[in-house]
């Protein structure tokens, strides 16, 4: 009798174990994922500050442009 006690707190045990086993797997899938859409994010926000700096040297070029066809019209205010 006391055999058969034993052996069915041992199952218990061993199923508690698989279950914190499966949980720790979806877990780490779950983190994974996290750390795959952290990587993305970072990858677009270096693409955006490579986008935005090349903006702004295009649009300086535009203002220096601009500038000297102003001075050369002989049109900027006083």
């Amino acid at each position: 009798m006391s055999e058969n006690l034993v052996l069915e707190h041992l199952r218990a045990i061993r199923a508690d174990i698989q279950a914190l086993h499966d949980d720790n797997r979806e877990v780490k899938a779950r983190v994974n994922e996290v750390y795959s859409a952290v990587l993305s994010l970072r990858r677009d926000q270096a693409q955006d500050a490579d986008t935005t700096h090349r903006v702004q040297v295009a649009v300086d070029g535009l203002k220096e442009r601009i500038e000297r066809i102003e001075r050369r019209l002989d049109l900027r205010d006083a």
